[in-house]
């Protein structure tokens, strides 16, 4: 359909879309990026009944979104969301699982304040709970931690050109407010929808001059997807590492691989070892205590954990590491950290960042920044 024959009522436009994206698997037909925009633009805004925003979700998932459908929904999250220059030249935006962690405490929220001693301004964002898996969120972490975790994008982007913070968090709650009140529609309709793809490149905060873009994934067909979708964003690089529960840092036992791009080009597949760095470790990821573990299952499970008190192990762990303790977070902020730290450019090679990043951490400076 013509951009120029597009109904301006969205009421109009989302009953022609759900006429051709749910008439099943041979006869579904694909929207254009504009329609999957508009159409999304109008859910976000509150425009669409709740049932027709499900079927419309469920459709597009049913049939497979294709990239432009993909991409029309991350510009209407781009234009919805409430974004800002932080008064820094580069910013990392940390896009780790937005549904959290079940299997492992979660390191990455950790990675702001290591970062930031090195000189790496860093924005870390999410929400409290969403689905599929409703586990530990960096909000959860962070808040135990005692961080800030409900300010405005100006807010937190003044929080990065403080010399003595460099980092800070942004909940989506603050970001993009009409996208946050569809949580309790997005549990009902269960399954992943396209805003589980694109809600992690809302880029809040942006440099002046970059903006680096790292998130994670598990499944093999995401790397090009996210690729293509930070270039769509405006990401000047991106970061896409294959992470435990699909976040940001690989496995601490076996050869890690991440995706990369730099100046908007062509992604280029890359290794990393956690041996080479000086990590011996039996576990996979930080394990969760006997108090609070889950049973193994699958990824799209409903967290059999005790979301308040993993937090705060997590961020008692976390804490710990950057004070030099020598624990499982210490060695998953060393592997992440190491690779984020030579994606921006701070390092040669990935062990030489590993040199600086292990200095940062023993010397503990950086717990002084989490407050």
């Amino acid at each position: 359909m013509s951009i120029d024959t597009l109904p301006t009522d969205p009421k109009l436009l989302m009953r022609s879309i759900i006429q051709r994206i749910a008439t099943g698997p041979d006869l579904s037909k694909n929207i254009s990026r504009t329609e999957a925009h508009l159409g999304t633009k109008a859910i976000i805004e509150n425009a669409i009944d709740p049932i027709q925003v499900g079927i419309f979700f469920i459709a597009l998932r049913m049939k497979r979104e294709t990239q432009d459908e993909n991409r029309g929904a991350l510009d209407a999250v781009l234009e919805t969301t409430q974004r800002v220059t932080a008064a820094v030249d580069e910013v990392v935006d940390i896009g780790d699982p937005y549904d959290g962690y079940t299997r492992c405490l979660p390191a990455a929220p950790f990675l702001g304040p290591l970062l930031a001693e090195l000189g790496v301004h860093v924005v870390n964002h999410g929400l409290d709970k969403v689905g599929p898996k409703y586990g530990v969120t960096a909000r959860h972490v962070l808040e135990a931690a005692g961080v800030p975790v409900n300010l405005t994008p100006t807010e937190a982007a003044a929080r990065l050109s403080d010399p003595a913070l460099g980092w800070s968090y942004v909940d989506q709650a603050q970001s993009n407010p009409g996208m946050h009140k569809l949580i309790p529609l997005r549990s009902q309709m269960i399954k992943r929808q396209v805003l589980t793809t694109v809600e992690v490149l809302s880029k809040p905060i942006m440099g002046k001059l970059k903006t680096h873009f790292v998130t994670g994934y598990v499944h093999k067909p995401y790397p090009p997807v996210y690729a293509d979708l930070a270039r769509e964003a405006g990401f000047d690089t991106a970061c896409i590492v294959r992470g435990v529960e699909g976040g940001v840092i690989p496995s601490l036992r076996q050869t890690g691989k991440y995706f990369q791009y730099h100046d908007k080009g062509a992604e280029i597949e890359a290794t990393v070892d956690p041996v080479a760095l000086g990590i011996d470790q039996p576990v996979r990821a930080v394990p969760l205590p006997g108090s609070v573990a889950a049973e193994e299952g699958a990824d799209e499970i409903v967290a059999a954990i005790d979301i308040n008190a993993t937090a705060r192990a997590a961020a008692e762990a976390g804490m710990q590491a950057l004070k030099g303790d020598k624990n499982a977070t210490y060695d998953s902020l060393l592997l992440a950290g190491s690779i984020i730290l030579h994606h921006v450019g701070r390092a040669a090679s990935v062990a030489e960042a590993a040199t600086l990043i292990r200095a940062a951490l023993d010397s503990g400076k950086a717990a002084a920044r989490v407050r």
